[in-house]
């Protein structure tokens, strides 16, 4: 299991590993999917996000699927392959990931929010609390159709159930940090949310 931050290894072999994840993080799925679809550039439309969400207003619900699940998929596959080298490279490939999607660096390091990922994080670390935190986000998304807002009760939600079922403090850490990541990229959401211009999920995949 993750060991504290502070009592981290920072030798060669992590950073190489932590490397690698941010690799694989970094693939912007959202963006080669809509264009391998002939939708253009799903930055230069709705929030100019590559993430599902976004991929959603295309109107292709399928291919938002596809982007929400491949995003997933990378933060929990590095996880997975950081476990078979021990805790400390299983936090390196965590975070790694998670910082690929935020900031990949064949987008100029601009990217996404890193919600699914993260999500995909948190089920490859404990998956009761990724699930705690999925819960989350579905029920506040169900009920008031702002993923932002969704988003930001998963990121207070997902320690807090570290704590509650695991009860241990060096995985609330690891949990707490990774959220924080995501919940500081929603700053300009907030900003939205606050004033009320905030745009909602649409089933048909375009603004309400």
């Amino acid at each position: 299991m993750p060991a504290i931050l502070g009592s981290l290894s920072f030798q060669l072999p992590y950073y190489i590993g932590g490397l690698l994840a941010y690799l694989l993080g970094s693939i912007p799925f959202g963006l080669v999917l809509t264009r391998l679809a002939g939708l253009g550039d799903v930055r230069k439309i709705g929030s100019g996000n590559i993430g599902a969400t976004n991929v959603l207003r295309t109107g292709h619900r399928g291919l938002a699927a596809l982007t929400l699940l491949l995003d997933f998929a990378k933060g929990l596959g590095a996880v997975l392959l950081g476990a078979i080298f021990g805790p400390d490279m299983t936090i390196f490939a965590a975070f790694g990931a998670v910082l690929g999607h935020m900031f990949p660096v064949w987008l100029r390091f601009k990217g996404g929010k890193g919600v699914a990922t993260a999500g995909g994080v948190l089920i490859g670390l404990s998956w009761p609390v990724g699930l705690s935190a999925a819960a989350t986000w579905l029920a506040i998304a169900l009920v008031t159709r702002y993923s932002s807002l969704a988003a930001l009760a998963a990121c207070l939600a997902a320690p807090v159930a570290s704590l509650i079922i695991l009860r241990r403090y060096d995985m609330t850490e690891v949990v707490g940090f990774l959220v924080l990541l995501v919940a500081i990229r929603h700053h300009a959401n907030v900003r939205r949310l606050v004033r009320g211009e905030e745009s909602k999920i649409s089933l048909s995949g375009r603004r309400p």
